[in-house]
């Protein structure tokens, strides 16, 4: 799936998209989008899978998203940050389906004139997922598998988009 913006008379440059399972995120397309002659930085984020937590071994990460509002949503928190920091354009890019390790299942690129307004707003969009995107992630080791959290959700981030949040332990075995 795939949302491209712009808007009225000042166009605004954003690449959204969910991959659909088995799609990998090409990084190069997301670097390339947001590339401008009038950028003087680029700041990315990759998010991959490691093969590792709290000493259990991870097989895989598998991602479920509620696919429109995720869109939706990720083309609000660019928005967010195009009125928080000066970006000349942003792209943002999320799997769904199975991400073995080492793959990437997450990828931010912002393009602006000066460095530290593209590292801001690059860590804002990275965050703002995490913490308010409804995509869904479980954990699978060798010896079970469980659904997890992210904690910037329960942080608050910079709003959620479902109200109190409590934390509530569940736990799937099996293997």
């Amino acid at each position: 799936m795939m949302a491209e913006g712009g808007g009225g008379g000042g166009e605004e440059k954003t690449l959204v998209e969910i991959l659909e399972e088995s799609i990998p995120i090409d990084l190069n397309k997301y670097v390339n989008y947001v590339r401008s002659p009038s950028a003087g930085a680029i700041a990315t984020f990759e998010g991959t899978t490691r093969d590792t937590f709290e000493g259990r071994k991870v097989v895989e990460l598998r991602y479920e998203a509620y696919v429109g509002m995720a869109e939706r949503k990720l083309r609000s928190i660019c928005g967010e940050a195009r009125g928080r920091w000066e970006v000349e354009a942003v792209a943002a890019a999320h799997r769904v389906g199975t991400v073995g390790v080492g793959e990437a299942s997450v990828f931010v690129a912002v393009a602006a004139v000066h460095r530290a307004e593209a590292m801001e707003a690059c860590r804002f969009v990275i965050d703002e997922i995490k913490a308010s995107v409804p995509i869904w992630k479980k954990e699978v080791y060798e010896d079970g598998e469980v659904w997890k959290e992210n904690k910037e959700f329960f942080e608050g981030g910079g709003g959620g988009c479902c109200g109190k949040k409590e934390r509530v332990e569940a736990h799937v075995s099996g293997g």
